[in-house]
């Protein structure tokens, strides 16, 4: 069985790998894709259309993402996460298995997400936040285990966010605090 199947037009570098491991479903990559040396995709992940890595990304098994996706240089996907289409993860951000990010999503430098409430200390199951469509997360923010971004909601860069933030809704702080969104902040992400 072939490790990877890429559609029409992709770009994969000479040191990248593509469909790295032992899996029943080899990685599939949409027309279009980039990929740049040092990244390692693992098998069974599916990627849509117009796919663009940075270098050194790292993208593990059981992953789907949508079309016209951007993935920073450096960005770990752990496995097991779902991320839809038009979604730009800048560099260094860490995205944990269990994790969704749907639509127009934007995440900025070295973002944290994380999925484990109480590591190592409990075994509580791990979930990962849900970022909702046309959310934005500014560079250096923290988000805790289960947490969900609402709708076009916005958080700033460095923030801790504990809880869920509502749509449309500005987080901001450490930890994050709930603010209506500044007239400039309005709207859904100019991604797609």
């Amino acid at each position: 069985m072939s490790r990877f199947v890429c559609g029409d037009d992709c770009t994969i570098d000479d040191d990248a790998t593509v469909g790295h491991g032992e899996f029943e479903e080899p990685t599939r990559v949409g027309d279009g894709a980039t990929i740049r040396a040092g990244s390692i995709v693992y098998g069974d992940v599916t990627i849509g259309d117009e796919f663009t890595t940075g270098h050194d990304v790292l993208v593990r098994e059981g992953t789907t993402i949508g079309d016209d996706a951007l993935v920073g240089t450096k960005t770990v996907i752990d496995g097991q996460t779902t991320i839809g289409s038009h979604v730009s993860l800048q560099t260094n951000v860490y995205i944990p298995t269990e994790t969704t990010i749907e639509d127009n999503v934007f995440i900025g430098p070295s973002a944290a997400l994380t999925n484990d409430e109480y590591p190592i200390r409990t075994d509580n199951g791990l979930e990962g936040p849900t970022i909702k469509d046309g959310a934005s997360i500014g560079a250096n923010a923290t988000l805790l285990p289960g947490v969900t971004i609402g709708e076009n909601a916005f958080v700033a860069a460095g923030s801790v966010v504990t809880d869920d933030v509502p749509p449309d809704t500005l987080a901001v702080g450490t930890p994050a605090t709930l603010q209506d969104l500044p007239k400039p902040l309005e709207g859904a992400n100019q991604i797609a």
